[in-house]
């Protein structure tokens, strides 16, 4: 597992934080694109629409675009999604083809879903989402573990503007 590159560990983590806080006052999260230049230390902020394959691909394409008239060196996404538990993990197809999706069947969990792509690798966490107190509404999660994920090829995948050569792309960040 290898680290986020510190100069975008202090750009996400308040927003890592702003979800938990979010979720524990009883909020939803909207899927949220944050586009972002380490170099200006500035962040906009795309709302993303995950309805169907369609949408999110006009979701993903706003994304890039922002990151391109930005000039961004990093993308980072916070969405809610539907997963299962580890020891069901590996029925996964099963499940889908008995369930028809994941959030329709018995094992499905609530998670919280954090990828940051920058020029040096994407790092990717998920936490499972889990009641705060007795409450019913107010929800929370234990901090992510992010883990470089080297092979990415979904529609939130390949976000950044490509750089010319001999740009440094943001590249000297330590």
């Amino acid at each position: 597992m290898s680290a986020i590159p510190e100069a975008y560990w202090k750009m996400v983590a308040p927003l890592v934080e702003r979800a938990r806080v979010l979720l524990e006052d009883g909020e939803n999260l909207r899927p949220i694109a944050f586009v972002g230049s380490s170099e200006k230390r500035t962040i906009s902020i795309v709302v993303l629409n995950t309805a169907d394959g369609d949408v999110q691909d006009t979701s993903a394409e706003q994304v890039r675009r922002a990151a391109s008239r930005e000039d961004a060196d990093f993308v980072f996404t916070i969405m809610e999604a539907w997963g299962l538990p580890p020891e069901k993990a590996g029925k996964y197809q099963a499940i889908l083809e008995q369930y028809g999706s994941i959030e329709t069947s018995p094992y499905a969990v609530d998670l919280v879903s954090f990828a940051l792509e920058t020029r040096q690798g994407s790092w990717v966490a998920q936490v499972q989402v889990k009641p705060k107190g007795i409450s019913k509404r107010k929800k929370t999660f234990d901090e992510p573990r992010f883990r470089l994920f080297t092979e990415s090829a979904d529609r939130f995948a390949a976000l950044l503007p490509h750089r010319a050569e001999g740009s440094d792309g943001g590249s000297t960040l330590h």
